[in-house]
């Protein structure tokens, strides 16, 4: 009796306990439940909104691309912990993790790897179209098309739709967004950069005319400008490119602008045709003219012999007073003569506005970067977040990105950001400088600026007001006010561009030996000006006549 009371007993306290347990949880379920939807509802919001932040620490591995001397980061900072990448972390709560860093001049080999391989970091910088369509043909990468609409800010959206349609189209595979294309924004002509103090020692007049800068040019080499005794004088430096497809300095880019050629380029001509720009009556007047600059010795006697790394040196070591650059010049390389040469005065002349002709030309993407997701990454929307904070809300709208807003100051390159690319409005260049010009005229006040405009507002002040002066801040000044300024009072509009689907429009390797060599050989008079009509003929022949029909098949579309 006693043992059947006992177990009775025992029974009766296992369901007591479980009872209570059972009331407890009854009584925190509430509580629990609360907590639980709370988090739930962060995540939601955090997934779909482009600055919402993550309620838990989200990682993501990445392809990181590196640049020249660390991306010319701090020395305390690195790839994984930076402005960027901490104000992303406060932001939004994510971090990048487990970096595949590979340098600029061997990333595409080293994706290529990771394509073949399967291997893909959660996030990656693709720069090739083949290497994109192989990545989409093999469903390695997520669809961007909804977290496009839900995380990228609307200011983001504006961008690229500063270029038109045809910009985002070009990440889209059947409709659906597979890759962010890079926006790149215009730089506007090459100008032309002298060495003022030498146009003074010498009683020169600043030129008003690609003719008459050329005759500066001339009276520096026959003064014996740079030069050291028993040294040859330098005339104008020039790439053996001649002209540049990308952004580049040391191109003579301007003396075929003056002719309305466009080399290397393809473009429509007058009888509505879609030709391979170094093949025009236009490109010939040109050469026929870079001959006579060379005849006169005002074209570097020496160029086809000089590697770009010589002419930067041919610049920065005093050799030269001429050549033609971009508007960032100032930063690359005239940076670096900075506080060495201090007699060294380098002014741009924008002198082809009047001349640059209207030429509808095509552009390509095949060169463009796109950001990707891996296949199968629980977070992709991660990509539209990031370019939100970093390009639209540091910039437009926070109030505590002083840190990463100096980084333009101190010309941190754009590698040191988790994405390698850009996102802005085709014609920032020049919104920025009218803003900052408008500021410093006092028709508009300094709290009206972007984070990005007053950075370099600020630089631009030291360098007015002399106050402890660094080569960044004269570069600042140099060229967002004194070059791009040259380009706004210039009227310089963009010239309308028609982008190529993905027709193989890129040249054959040999077809681009037989164009460079042709047109070296014509400047210095190696060939005459006649080789010119025998050397299209044999452009088409070997190989050019395909090229050509592929690319007029893809307009025609």
């Amino acid at each position: 009796m006693k043992k059947a009371n006992k177990k009775i007993w025992k029974k009766a306290a296992v369901w007591i306990v479980v009872f209570s347990l059972n009331f407890a949880g009854c009584q925190q379920k509430g509580k629990g439940q609360d907590v639980l939807e709370t988090n739930t509802e962060d995540w939601k919001t955090a997934e779909n909104s482009p600055y919402g932040k993550y309620p838990e620490l989200v990682t993501y591995t990445l392809g990181q691309m590196s640049g020249a001397n660390r991306s010319n980061l701090p020395p305390e900072d690195t790839y994984e912990d930076n402005a960027y990448t901490r104000y992303l972390k406060e932001m939004l709560n994510i971090q990048n993790k487990s970096i595949y860093l590979e340098r600029e001049d061997r990333y595409d080999e080293y994706v290529k790897v990771l394509v073949e391989d399967h291997t893909l970091p959660d996030v990656l910088v693709v720069s090739d179209r083949e290497t994109l369509h192989e990545l989409v043909e093999n469903n390695l990468v997520e669809d961007l098309t909804e977290v496009y609409e839900t995380c990228a800010s609307d200011r983001i959206k504006e961008m690229y739709n500063s270029y038109g349609g045809e910009l985002l189209e070009r990440g889209k595979f059947d409709g659906k967004l597979m890759a962010l294309p890079e926006t790149v924004i215009d730089h506007g002509p090459c100008l032309l950069w002298l060495r003022k103090d030498w146009m003074e020692e010498l009683g020169l007049e600043e030129p008003k005319t690609l003719e008459e800068a050329f005759s500066i040019i001339e009276a520096f080499r026959e003064n014996g400008m740079g030069t050291e005794k028993g040294e040859e004088p330098v005339g104008l430096v020039c790439d053996t490119a001649l002209v540049g497809t990308t952004s580049t300095n040391y191109s003579v880019e301007p003396v075929f602008d003056k002719f309305g050629a466009s080399p290397q380029m393809w473009i429509e001509d007058e009888n509505g045709e879609i030709v391979y720009g170094s093949l025009t009556k236009e490109t010939k007047l040109a050469l026929e003219y870079l001959h006579e600059l060379y005849e006169r010795k005002i074209l570097d006697q020496d160029f086809a012999l000089r590697a770009q790394n010589n002419l930067r040196d041919l610049v920065v070591g005093g050799k030269c007073g001429a050549f033609f650059g971009l508007w960032w010049s100032p930063n690359d390389p005239l940076m670096d003569m900075y506080g060495q040469k201090e007699e060294a005065e380098w002014v741009p002349y924008y002198l082809t506005a009047s001349s640059e002709k209207s030429v509808k030309r095509f552009a390509t993407f095949r060169d463009n970067k796109y950001v990707v997701v891996r296949k199968g990454y629980e977070h992709p929307e991660i990509v539209m977040k990031i370019l939100s904070v970093l390009f639209d809300y540091t910039r437009y709208e926070a109030k505590d990105a002083e840190e990463v807003n100096s980084y333009f100051a101190l010309n941190v390159n754009p590698t040191a950001r988790p994405l390698v690319i850009n996102v802005d409005y085709n014609d920032a260049t020049y919104k920025v400088t009218e803003n900052i010009r408008k500021v410093l005229r006092g028709e508009k006040s300094v709290h009206a600026l972007s984070a990005i405009e007053k950075s370099y507002y600020n630089a631009c002040c030291n360098y007015l007001e002399g106050r402890n002066v660094t080569a960044n801040d004269w570069a600042a000044y140099k060229s967002r006010i004194s070059a791009v300024g040259l380009l706004v009072d210039g009227k310089y509009k963009p010239t309308k561009r028609v982008y190529l689907g993905d027709a193989d429009s890129e040249i054959p390797r040999a077809l681009q030996i037989l164009e460079r060599k042709t047109f070296i050989q014509i400047i210095m008079g190696k060939k005459p000006l006649s080789y010119f009509d025998e050397f299209v003929e044999m452009w088409y022949e070997q190989g050019g006549r395909s090229v050509t029909d592929n690319v007029r098949e893809e307009v025609n579309k």
